[in-house]
């Protein structure tokens, strides 16, 4: 598995395990280096928008001192939700590696599929979204579905 991947998955786990959130987790590489991280905090915060990614993102930016991730990468477990999207484009990062797929995720009771349908056009010159170790991804995910303690949302 690719550590960067590997590590995305330790923290999805991890999140589902100590009922921070949602299965997911992220990883934002530059250089070779992580240089930040963020896991699903959406119950443990009571606050939606505590992806993964946005955690990812806002650790990055604060390790850096920059709002501007020009050059990184980020490695996540499942495929973004469009709030993450337009968060990973904010913050001008060009390359996701991402695990699980929209339709993995859905057949654990995330419900994007509609904002997946209003946003049908892709422009690969602003985002690329390559998928990844989706296998090892997805354990975590069938992991979380039964899961006896979860926090569904």
């Amino acid at each position: 598995m690719n550590k960067y991947m590997k590590r995305a998955n330790e923290l999805a786990k991890y999140s589902m395990d100590n009922n921070k959130g949602g299965c997911f987790g992220s990883v934002i590489v530059k250089d070779g280096v992580i240089v930040g991280e963020g896991y699903n905090t959406v119950t443990s915060d009571n606050d939606p928008t505590r992806h993964g990614e946005i955690n990812a993102i806002k650790n990055t930016c604060k390790n850096m001192s920059t709002f501007d991730l020009s050059g990184c990468e980020l490695y996540t477990s499942a495929y973004p939700c469009p709030m993450c999207l337009g968060a990973i484009m904010w913050a001008n990062i060009k390359t996701v590696y991402y695990g699980a797929t929209a339709q993995d995720t859905g057949n654990i009771g995330f419900r994007d599929d509609f904002m997946y349908e209003w946003l049908n056009n892709k422009n690969e010159d602003s985002l690329r979204l390559i998928e990844m170790d989706r296998k090892e991804c997805v354990e975590v995910q069938r992991m979380w579905l039964d899961k006896d303690d979860k926090i569904e949302y």
